[in-house]
């Protein structure tokens, strides 16, 4: 298991280290995420230790977000004055990107349970979560949107686990909201993706 994640840590690392001197609109972890992805691509296979670290991680990824979340109670007053706004962001979010703008585990779930392909769907998953992270900050600017907290929301409920990786690299407070809209959109997601499908 320490093989797998520290081969998981180098590719972050190159990614960072791509991203710091010759992509800097790109955040590191997706670049080394597409690092990692053409290595696995060139090798044919996946090899068993960072199977067991990624199948790992996942089961308990729920947990790593719960430190993000509680750090949102600290900006209670945010939350209560713009609840209206935060609940539409959320169900309109997940009504707009019923399929494709969920995270990846989440994702490979509720494709499981209605029997599509659960390795297209994460590859779909990732591809919005980077494209998110990239293309939010134009957004967000365009938008005028300027407070920390809006962005790292938005990034939450657009790039999932990515943009929140990297709403945490830009700002501590985007990054709690950020894993707070991540986690509220994939149980929202979760919940009716499932009753959509089937009807």
């Amino acid at each position: 298991m320490i093989a797998g994640l520290v081969g998981i840590l180098v590719f972050q690392g190159l990614g960072e280290l791509v991203s710091r001197f010759l992509v800097p609109l790109i955040p590191g972890p997706a670049i080394g995420l597409l690092l990692l992805l053409a290595w696995l691509q060139i090798r044919r296979e996946v090899p068993a230790s960072p199977e067991l670290v990624a199948s790992t991680l996942t089961q308990h990824l729920g947990l790593l977000f719960v430190p993000a979340a509680v750090g949102v109670v600290m900006f209670w007053p945010y939350l209560r004055s713009n609840a209206v706004a935060l609940a539409a962001a959320l169900v309109g979010s997940v009504v707009l990107t019923i399929a494709v703008s969920v995270t990846a585990p989440i994702a490979m779930g509720v494709a499981e349970r209605i029997h599509a392909s659960p390795t297209l769907t994460a590859v779909f998953a990732i591809t919005t979560g980077i494209l998110g992270a990239v293309l939010a900050r134009f957004v967000l600017n365009a938008v005028g949107s300027k407070a920390w907290w809006q962005r790292g929301f938005a990034l939450g409920i657009a790039a999932h686990g990515i943009g929140t990786a990297r709403a945490f690299s830009v700002d501590p407070e985007a990054g709690r909201f950020a894993g707070l809209a991540m986690g509220l959109h994939g149980i929202l997601g979760a919940v009716l993706i499932p009753l959509v499908v089937r009807h």
